[in-house]
């Protein structure tokens, strides 16, 4: 309404409003040249001269109607209209009345000083005009023009009283006996609804219950228009605009007769959806002005928006999100719109569930659209879908998702606690039902280019942000030191299961959700009630792998790492459970935990790998105490299986830091001389003396080794070079052995890298108790190193020989005493 002061035409602010397009060629045609709309004028003129109306004199309308926006109609051009209508013997097209008239419209609404005496001639010429030829030629958009003309006549605050009456008395008679041609095409509705708005503006007051009974009774007349959005928004402003006008005119009574007939004593034949765009509407304009003097129309506004609302949750159920007659659905986004629009302020249970059910099941109608992929009959149906998804994004619900979402977060503020619960299961099971639901749908249209799953998940991403910003609502006011202790457990591990389960649409960065996730992982690490209830609410091994229970999942194979939506939700998983291991049960993390980190620490996405390797990290750094021998025993036994799976993984697929620091934990914080740590060393060094043998068997050339064959090797014995400092004294030696065994295998080159690494580190070591001992053993490896004399080793040095030196000089042994 900000630009209210300098509408023209009000059907076209209105049109603007509903947030659709308009099919009419006033609004898509170009406007015409300057020298085409004198031309048009100059037809016109010889058109009253010669009293003959040929073809082009419909085309000279045409022309001037699809300028309407840059035309401008003088009084004598006014005048010159009008006599062409009272010409008595000259047939016009029938085509054309509506032409005649919308010129005529746009001199009323154009022109600064209408005369009064010209404006009771054109009233009757259109009195003479709607009794003797609109019974022949009832058009629809001659009868919204007409509609629209008077409407704008009486809104003239020069015209006579004798006049206005006339005018408001045929815009009765036609809106009361003709309005089954507004049904007929919805092109003509804007305009109906403009001229109802310039009658219900006028300084008449006898009409205004005449009118408003044919406004709101349009939708419930049998044969009458079919509701949609577009139609409450148009109405909501409509009013918006009555309002306001009669706000500037001081016309107090009538704002008074509007609470009356309209929120109060609101007739049983009014549409629900046009009464409570209606109130929105004056609701708008209430909240806007700020004037005490409009409070009760204010308390009406919201009693019957209430009101309606509480009738529609008892008529369909609380908790029904899917699965609305359209009347209702329709109903329900008007409901959600008027409330966004108005600025709706005062606490409506009825109100705040209508809002959930409306946000959950009709602006992100995912249910109801998975419904029909995963269960309708193949064929053509998707096509229709597709279009419908696309209708749904451009729809004005649907992008004022956010203002909805906002005024449910104020409503559930001021809620009781059985309505709050309400609202909080809603949202909760919803985002359990889009997870299954959607993971179904994208494994079938994993691998394709489909337009329909890309646009689903847009609404998808839309939905993940109403679930934010309703969890931070229930953070900031249910989450506080003064809640429930046991309310905000169970809602601090709900929120967190319902993030995980809409993980896959977090697309953007947000500051407000990661301060949910901390403050609902702060009351959830310090329970081991809620930290086992967290993890029982993730998705067992069997279900993770086993996908049977799909129906249309039987026709194909499915495999764990291509379930992306599964996957996100999993990474959600195992970053928030290392936060609470330190609280959760050893057989917990054994019987549910263990084996799905070991699973996803097989997949293919480096990032989920290695979040599972910090899974076990977490796990084995946790319990230091010695009370926990369960705990350490499991501990100790989950070493074998993790080495097993880490090193049949790589390279490729473990990623060396995850492991790397796996294998750190491993031999920081078991016990000295667990057969753990052993079995952990000897598998590395095992590791990594297959695949160092395995370079040097196929690559022979040092060039090739240059470019990442070598790589993973020289990672695996940095590794082993990090654990001399790590591990405790009594798998020292054995490791020091073995790695003495697996660097004199290496060739010439590799063995220098090595030994220059190995110099470097004891050097740098502060260790009193370990540096002469491996000073010792340095000594002894790089004699053996400078004896090796092997066929192997020759060969090696020739290959050497032939190539680009690496800088590597050999070392002497007695030199490394020295430096040493």
């Amino acid at each position: 309404m900000a630009n209210q002061g300098h509408t023209i035409f009000l059907e076209e602010w209105l049109l603007q409003k509903s947030g659709i397009g308009d099919d009419s060629s006033s609004r898509h045609s170009p406007s015409s040249s300057a020298r085409a709309i004198i031309q048009a004028w100059t037809d016109l003129r010889d058109l009253f001269q010669l009293q003959s109306f040929e073809p082009r004199h419909l085309q000279s309308l045409k022309t001037l109607f699809a300028s309407q926006n840059v035309l401008y109609v003088a009084d004598p051009q006014a005048k010159l209209l009008m006599s062409i209508l009272s010409l008595p013997n000259i047939s016009l097209p029938q085509k054309s009345y509506s032409l005649f008239l919308r010129l005529l419209y746009i001199w009323v609404r154009k022109s600064s000083k209408q005369s009064s005496g010209m404006i009771d001639s054109m009233v009757e010429v259109l009195l003479k005009i709607f009794s003797e030829k609109f019974s022949v030629n009832k058009n629809p958009i001659f009868f919204s023009e007409g509609v629209l003309l008077l409407g704008a006549i009486s809104f003239v605050p020069s015209v006579s009283e004798n006049s206005k009456m006339c005018c408001v008395e045929l815009l009765c008679k036609l809106l009361e006996n003709e309005y089954q041609l507004i049904g007929e095409y919805e092109g003509v509705l804007p305009s109906v609804l403009a001229g109802i708005g310039y009658a219900l503006s006028s300084s008449l007051n006898a009409y205004i219950v005449r009118i408003l009974d044919s406004l709101f009774g349009i939708w419930e007349k049998k044969d009458g228009q079919s509701g949609s959005v577009p139609h409450g928004l148009m109405i909501l402003h409509m009013m918006e605009w009555v309002l306001s006008n009669c706000i500037n005119s001081h016309y107090m009574d009538k704002m008074d007769l509007f609470r009356r007939e309209m929120l109060v004593n609101r007739k049983p034949s009014y549409s629900l959806f046009a009464s409570v765009m209606a109130a929105a509407g004056m609701l708008r304009v209430c909240n806007r002005s700020g004037s005490n003097g409009l409070t009760p129309l204010k308390i009406s506004a919201e009693e019957l928006i209430g009101t309606v609302a509480k009738h529609l949750v008892s008529r369909t159920g609380s908790v029904n999100c899917s699965g609305m007659e359209h009347k209702d659905s329709i109903l329900l986004q008007c409901i959600s719109l008027a409330a966004a629009r108005s600025g709706f302020h005062s606490y409506s249970a009825p109100l705040v569930l209508c809002l959930a059910i409306a946000l959950l099941g009709e602006i992100f109608p995912l249910q109801r659209m998975y419904h029909k992929i995963l269960h309708l009959p193949a064929g053509n149906f998707e096509g229709l879908l597709l279009n419908e998804v696309k209708e749904h994004l451009a729809s004005t619900s649907f992008n004022e998702a956010g203002a909805i979402t906002g005024v449910l977060c104020n409503q559930y503020v001021s809620a009781d606690e059985e309505c709050k619960s309400t609202i909080e299961n809603l949202i909760w099971d919803y985002c359990q039902e889009i997870y299954l639901q959607h993971q179904q749908v994208a494994f079938l249209y994993h691998g394709i280019k489909n337009g329909l799953l890309g646009d689903l998940e847009k609404i998808a991403e839309s939905a993940f942000l109403m679930v934010v910003l309703f969890a931070l609502a229930v953070s900031k006011y249910r989450l506080g030191p003064n809640s429930n202790k046991d309310t905000h457990l169970t809602l601090s591990v709900r929120i967190l299961v319902s993030f995980s389960c809409m993980e896959y649409f977090r697309r953007v960065r947000l500051s407000e959700y990661m301060d949910i996730v901390r403050a609902a992982v702060v009351s959830v690490q310090e329970n081991e009630s809620a930290c086992i209830s967290f993890v029982h609410s993730m998705p067992s091994y069997n279900n993770l792998t086993n996908k049977q229970g799909f129906s249309n999942w039987q026709k194909m194979e499915y495999l764990w790492s291509n379930d992306d939506v599964q996957t996100a939700r999993i990474l959600f998983y195992l970053r928030v459970i290392p936060t609470c291991v330190e609280h959760l049960p050893t057989p917990v993390f054994r019987k549910v935990v263990a084996p799905i980190m070991f699973l996803y620490m097989g997949h293919p996405n480096e990032k989920v790998a290695r979040a599972s390797h910090s899974m076990f990290v977490s796990f084995i750094s946790s319990g230091k105490d010695p009370i926990h021998e369960e705990r350490t025993s499991l501990k100790e036994q989950l070493v074998f299986y993790y080495m097993q799976r880490s090193l049949e993984g790589y390279p490729g697929i473990t990623p060396f830091e995850g492991m790397a620091s796996g294998v750190a934990a491993v031999v920081r914080h078991l016990p000295a001389g667990s057969p753990s740590i052993f079995y952990c060393i000897h598998s590395i060094v095992e590791k990594a003396s297959s695949m160092c043998s395995a370079v040097n068997i196929e690559e022979t050339d040092l060039l090739k080794t240059r470019d990442g064959g070598w790589e993973p090797c020289q990672k695996m014995l940095e590794l082993l070079l990090r654990l001399l400092s790590l591990v405790d004294i009594q798998v020292l030696p054995s490791l020091m052995k073995l790695l003495a065994q697996l660097i004199v295998k290496l060739p010439k080159d590799r063995q220098n890298v090595v030994l220059n690494e190995l110099f470097q580190h004891v050097a740098e070591s502060d260790d009193v108790t370990r540096k002469p001992t491996f000073v010792s053993w340095l000594q002894s490896l790089a004699y053996l190193c400078s004896q090796d004399t092997d066929k192997r080793a020759i060969e090696g040095m020739q290959s050497e020989a032939s190539s680009a030196p690496l800088n590597v000089a050999p070392l002497n042994p007695s030199g490394i005493s020295a430096r040493l």
